[in-house]
């Protein structure tokens, strides 16, 4: 937002000065379209929609229905954080495929599954666990997590963890989705 705001209080200037300013009426042909272009960049700056991340920890959630995997479980998470007004993105450990359709899938394959772009999906490698990446990508996108898990290895590494509402609980009762968005995010970047 600093950048428009500046650039529109130069243009604007420089307009004036083309104006006002004896011998630099013609300049008014480059200052003109600067100044609106300037005002254009603040108008979108202020309108835009700012996106409240949540990262969903995928091989958590998968089995909130029943105690065993279900890609339907995630769809519906996912449809309830878009309705609630969230931009979910999802990680999973290496074995979500196996666990959900016996065999191996990657990014691609579960974010066609999940309605997603592949950009919001991913699957860590073999080996390695999805906490770490659930966490760090949480703290890059000042997004909350949804999960049922606390993160005691990882509180740490990450201490946001401990922060009221920064983990998103939810599960079913009597076959129906609830999550707990009530707990507010203290100290996120969450708007």
């Amino acid at each position: 937002m600093k950048t428009p705001v500046f650039l529109l209080i130069v243009s604007s200037i420089a307009l004036g000065g083309t104006l006002f300013l004896a011998g630099f009426s013609e300049f008014v042909l480059v200052t003109g379209p600067c100044f609106i272009a300037s005002l254009v960049l603040v108008l979108r700056a202020l309108t835009k929609h700012q996106r409240r991340w949540v990262i969903l920890d995928g091989s958590n959630v998968m089995h909130w229905r029943d105690g065993t995997p279900q890609i339907e479980t995630l769809q519906e998470v996912i449809r309830e954080l878009q309705a609630a007004g969230y931009s979910p993105g999802v990680v999973f450990d290496a074995n979500a495929g196996y666990l959900l359709s016996g065999a191996y899938q990657n990014d691609g394959a579960l974010a066609k599954a999940l309605g997603l772009s592949e950009e919001r999906v991913m699957v860590v490698p073999k080996g390695s666990p999805a906490d770490p990446a659930i966490l760090t990508a949480a703290r890059d996108l000042g997004a909350r997590v949804v999960t049922n898990d606390r993160y005691r290895d990882w509180a740490e590494q990450h201490p946001e963890i401990h922060q009221p509402g920064y983990l998103i609980k939810g599960g079913y009762k009597a076959g129906k989705l609830w999550l707990n968005f009530d707990e507010p995010a203290k100290k996120s970047k969450i708007r």
